[in-house]
């Protein structure tokens, strides 16, 4: 079982339920899922960069990758109804337990000059959405063959009603949220 599973079952859990007196363990926020998304503009010119974006995400979360597609054409952007324009990853169980863990011991913690990630980043109903600038925190990606640098979206999805359950619940899970 995933170390961060185990910590949320014997200390997260219990701490919710004493701070927010739910009255059935159901009422408990819990992960629902983490999703992965990398956008790929240049794609349209150079039909490689997909391949490639698929290759890293592939590694980074453990779980193949899935292109997304465009749903209408925009001329200004040069794009076609259906052109390759992104990849992303929808992790659950036991690979988003792994995946959240990794990223908040040791993704994180190698950025440059990182202080911590904002607390402010939830949408209002309880769904945390983050944003990180290069692929290489990551241990799995390996500098030599990375093509390009590209930025990637992790949005973090609980069953949390509100964003203070969902901020208890991540930083009791560890998030390193800045502290000011």
């Amino acid at each position: 079982m995933a170390r961060l599973k185990t910590k949320y079952q014997s200390d997260v859990a219990p701490a919710l339920m004493k701070k927010f007196q739910y009255k059935s363990v159901m009422q408990l926020p819990k992960l629902d899922k983490i999703v992965v998304n990398v956008g790929c503009g240049d794609a349209r010119d150079n039909a490689k960069a997909i391949d490639a974006v698929v290759r890293d995400i592939s590694q980074i979360t453990g779980q193949k990758a899935v292109v997304t597609k465009a749903r209408k054409s925009v001329a200004n952007f040069k794009l076609r109804e259906g052109m390759a324009v992104g990849v992303k990853v929808t992790l659950r169980r036991e690979r988003m337990w792994e995946f959240l863990d990794r990223l908040f011991n040791v993704a994180l913690p190698r950025v440059r000059d990182f202080r911590g990630i904002s607390a402010n980043s939830f949408d209002g109903r309880g769904n945390y959405a983050l944003g990180i600038k290069e692929q290489l925190i990551f241990p799995e990606i390996d500098y030599d063959k990375v093509e390009k640098i590209r930025g990637m979206d992790i949005i973090i999805c609980t069953t949390a009603r509100t964003d203070e359950e969902a901020r208890e619940l991540l930083g009791g899970l560890g998030a390193p949220f800045i502290t000011a």
